[in-house]
């Protein structure tokens, strides 16, 4: 993906880089050059990373519709008829059918028509869990799946498949390439599109770059388009850039670490009983799957438990946790992602029935909030489909931006018989030598924080920058009298 300079080159120009001119004049046109060259550069060889986020993303922006389609059989139930049955009725009834492992969590309906998840932990399947769905109105199993967290097998590939293609910890090192080099891509098409904006004022709009302009052919057509679509798509595209790198591998350990730094952290609930050292709710994002034995009796301890939580303000639906141990509680968390959001949570005594501890959202720091509410709607949940449509929307503008920035290098190759080649001309090399000294002494520190905090974006402009030496050496060399 790539915006090139305003003039096109001369048919017959050449390929290779072109020695860089020795000692350039320092202006404001160097920064230009520069900005022009990274965002060649990076969209070139970024662009297939980000077709791969895109695709991929965009199947899981649509995993709910997907599991009601695939999993119909577990997630709806067959009629809804009457109340539902006590809480206690369904969890043995999940057990009956599924002895095995212990009840790490019990998950209410989120609608009339959805069914009560009873998921299991069960050791031999390691991190996933075994989850037993069943009517609320009649007790009855209607199915089991394996799941992760409280997906099912579909979305969990989908899933893995968005953060890693299944390549396990090396494989997610491409989604956070994506979104780590995706920023800048976005950063640098608009410091070039403010430096071509300067040729429209005076005229009828400065903002006529907004849409492309008529009469326009070949490559100024292409590039009018890229750069238009660019323009349209740069909100949501930092956007996703930036909360997919909250919870990556490298860069998200640097946000966690800032995040407690801030005191900025989501308070963890204490679900230790009265007397007893505090102890946080387990399992995915605060809450979820317990490991070892059960204590105590879940099914008999859950209606009154969900009573409790009822009581204290938690509506909607709901996810129970038994105690881990005999000194904990029993923790029940809303679980609303939609907005507007509810995650309120309570630690509930299973022999009194009484509230222990509470966390509210209205608790959780700004920075927390923003964290949970950025993850949520890059996974399409916050606003339900109009969210769904929007990702969509961004990620197949995405994939006709690195289009046509491919078809402007291709559109830019020279034609003439003896100067063939597949693609056009790359930006000069040494532009950086033309940058004026103070944004060069500013920059470079701002380029050494950045990398530091985005890992991967680091290492890879290492690399960048050692093969362009590398290659640029050698053509001095092969250009230079013997």
């Amino acid at each position: 993906m790539s915006i090139t300079s305003d003039q096109d080159p001369p048919r017959s120009a050449a390929v290779p880089d072109t020695p860089p001119a020795p000692a350039p004049a320092r202006s404001r046109t160097g920064v230009w050059a520069l900005v022009l060259r990274l965002h060649f550069y990076a969209g070139v060889f970024v662009a297939p990373f980000l077709v791969l986020a895109a695709l991929t993303g965009l199947a899981y922006a649509f995993t709910p519709q997907l599991d009601q389609l695939v999993y119909g059989q577990e997630l709806r139930v067959e009629q809804v008829t009457g109340q539902p049955r006590p809480l206690a009725e369904q969890i043995r009834a999940a057990r009956t059918a599924h002895p095995e492992g212990s009840i790490a969590t019990v998950v209410l309906p989120a609608g009339p028509e959805r069914t009560t998840a009873v998921v299991l932990s069960v050791p031999e399947l390691g991190e996933k869990q075994r989850t037993v769905y069943v009517d609320p109105y009649t007790a009855q199993v209607r199915g089991e799946l394996t799941t992760w967290f409280g997906s099912t097998p579909l979305t969990t590939w989908l899933d893995e498949m968005h953060r890693g293609l299944h390549l396990g910890a090396t494989g997610r090192l491409y989604s956070e390439m994506a979104a780590s080099w995706l920023w800048v891509i976005v950063g640098g098409g608009l410091l070039l599109w403010l430096g071509r904006r300067r040729r429209y004022l005076g005229k009828a709009s400065s903002w006529r770059v907004l849409w492309p302009r008529r009469g326009e052919k070949g490559v100024r057509r292409t590039r009018a388009r890229h750069a238009a679509l660019g323009l349209w798509l740069a909100t949501g595209l930092l956007f996703l850039s930036t909360t997919g790198l909250t919870w990556s591998d490298h860069a998200g350990k640097r946000f966690d670490s800032l995040q407690q730094n801030l005191n900025s952290s989501a308070p963890a609930l204490n679900t230790a009983l009265p007397g007893n050292p505090a102890s946080a709710a387990g399992g995915h994002g605060g809450h979820g799957a317990a490991g070892g034995a059960e204590h105590g009796d879940p099914a008999g301890e859950a209606d009154r438990v969900l009573a409790t939580a009822r009581s204290a303000g938690l509506s909607g639906p709901v996810e129970l946790a038994p105690p881990k141990d005999a000194h904990s509680t029993w923790s029940v968390t809303q679980a609303d992602n939609r907005w507007p959001v509810h995650k309120d949570q309570v630690a509930v005594d299973p022999a009194t029935g009484q509230v222990t501890a509470r966390v509210d959202w209205a608790d959780h720091p700004p920075l927390a909030k923003l964290s949970s509410l950025g993850i949520q709607a890059h996974m399409g949940l916050l606003f339900g489909l109009p969210n769904q449509l929007l990702l969509a929307a961004i990620a197949c503008g995405l994939l006709t931006a690195v289009f046509l920035g491919y078809r402007m290098w291709w559109q830019r190759r020279p034609t003439r018989a003896d100067r063939r080649a597949p693609f056009g001309r790359p930006p000069a090399r040494g532009a950086w030598r033309s940058v004026p000294l103070p944004l060069l002494l500013v920059g470079a520190p701002v380029v050494l924080l950045v990398a530091w905090a985005l890992p991967v974006l680091g290492f890879s402009l290492l690399a960048f920058l050692v093969i362009d030496l590398a290659l640029g050496a050698l053509r001095r060399r092969r250009t230079t009298p013997a």
